[in-house]
């Protein structure tokens, strides 16, 4: 389980563009995220790396920490 911070979702389609984002980093993954806090809780095998790679692809910025 990898947990983020994501900056920059101001609405139900940004949550839709980020699990879109990390389905397409691995389609396995599966993801919670709340649109209030910005913080998401994802599932997946890949490093925490290729996670933050993929959300900041799709135009979303990961808080360090």
């Amino acid at each position: 389980m990898i947990e983020i911070r994501i900056e920059g979702m101001t609405c139900g389609g940004c949550v839709a563009s980020v699990k879109k984002a990390l389905l397409a980093a691995d389609p396995t993954a599966s993801a919670e995220i709340d649109l209030a806090s910005g913080k998401a809780a994802i599932e997946t095998t890949l490093p925490r790396a290729r996670i933050v790679e993929a959300i900041e692809a799709a135009g979303y910025d990961v808080v360090a920490g």
